[in-house]
């Protein structure tokens, strides 16, 4: 008969004891290792220490650089928007998101400097939001029709959604719905009775042009919630 072979021992405890001991021994080194070459480059940059004094210099004149331009394109944006205009033509081919883009910028040029595109998902009825010189807070509902008129009309729901959320929600003093197509005489209507705003396709073509800002175009608008140099 064949001996049956004893079984395995199972190693002692004392092997993983002495693992983590190990570890523990090289994490020691390391972090001895680590104090000992930043202590070499301590002495090194001390004795070199231009390199310090042109090191500064270096971050300084980047940092001005960065600043400067900063400043530059802040500049060429006040420009830019000054002399900001659109042809229906061009606002006819853009994308709706562009399209909300261009109305941001012509609230912006007519000196609403915290004009913000806010549409997307979940907007909740807002796809541009801004404070006029005169403190009055402007939300703005966009609708574009790439067939500009020949597109669908802008109907009462889209009035709806818009006197649903723009006071109750945003916080509107002017609650505004702008389209390069066409309303619905129910629409209007409907705005009218609401106290909305309704910037068809002709309202939009003056505005675009640049003769005036939106709030001497619109009627009824709310009076300004502040004094300000332009009142």
């Amino acid at each position: 008969m064949t001996a049956r072979r004893p079984p395995a021992r199972r190693r002692p405890a004392r092997t993983g004891r002495r693992r983590r001991k190990n570890d523990l021994t090289g994490l020691a080194v390391a972090g001895v290792v680590a104090v000992v070459l930043l202590g070499a480059v301590v002495d090194w940059l001390l004795l070199h220490w231009w390199i310090l004094i042109l090191g500064g210099v270096l971050a300084a004149l980047a940092g001005g650089g960065w600043v400067y331009q900063q400043q530059q394109r802040a500049r060429w944006e006040a420009v830019r928007a000054q002399g900001l205009r659109f042809g229906m033509p061009q606002l006819d081919a853009l994308h709706h998101s562009r399209f909300e883009e261009a109305v941001r910028d012509l609230m912006r040029r007519d000196g609403c400097r915290d004009a913000v595109r806010v549409g997307g998902g979940g907007d909740l009825g807002a796809d541009v939001k801004a404070t006029d010189p005169f403190g009055r807070r402007w939300v703005i509902q966009c609708k574009h029709r790439r067939k500009g008129l020949a597109g669908s009309a802008v109907g009462t729901p889209d009035l709806q959604v818009l006197n649903g959320t723009a006071r109750q929600v945003h916080g509107a003093d002017v609650a505004v719905i702008v389209t390069n197509g066409r309303v619905t005489a129910p629409a209007v209507t409907f705005a009218r009775q609401q106290r909305l705003h309704v910037v068809d396709r002709h309202t939009l073509a003056v505005w675009a042009a640049g003769s005036q800002p939106l709030w001497e175009i619109l009627r009824a608008v709310p009076p300004p919630r502040r004094p300000t140099s332009l009142s």
